[in-house]
């Protein structure tokens, strides 16, 4: 009886311990955290060479994203939104060419003003919920392009 029960217990530690290492965390816990942005898995395992805080390579593994080749290149989006202060724009000469240039021909992609919001993409779902959010700040705009290319489902013409 008493091998049973210290069996179970081992079994449900073992099961904890799996769930925990799996856990992800949402895009606000994770921008909270300072990983804003698309963190690939293969970037936290490289942050682990450098950086001997494990707690910080924890966090990291629940926000990034796996980065093989089957799981991220079959990955795309209903729609987008392009978020950025107005006020900001003129230190992004890039984003300010996209809008102006080149975001006609996506139209699932919606520009949004948020005041001090630095700029990011805020990649939507079927159903318009937010999936993913990714900082662009440093991004030209032809990666921009690709991006949206690569991963923005076009819109049925009608």
């Amino acid at each position: 009886m008493a091998k049973m029960v210290i069996l179970s217990a081992m079994m449900i530690l073992m099961l904890a311990s799996t769930i925990s290492a799996k856990e992800q965390l949402s895009t606000k816990e994770c921008e909270d955290l300072g990983f804003s942005g698309l963190a690939l898995c293969s970037d936290c395992h490289s942050l682990s060479e450098y950086v001997k805080d494990q707690e910080l390579v924890s966090d990291c593994l629940k926000c990034c994203a796996d980065d093989s080749e089957d799981s991220m290149s079959k990955v795309t989006y209903s729609g987008a939104i392009l978020e950025v202060c107005m006020r900001k724009l003129v230190f992004y000469p890039e984003i300010v060419g996209f809008i102006e240039e080149e975001k006609e021909k996506f139209p699932s992609v919606k520009v949004q003003y948020i005041f001090n919001s630095p700029p990011k993409l805020i990649m939507l779902d079927e159903d318009g919920e937010h999936k993913e959010s990714i900082r662009i700040d440093n991004w030209k705009r032809e990666h921009l392009l690709q991006y949206m290319r690569e991963k923005v489902k076009p819109t049925a013409a009608s």
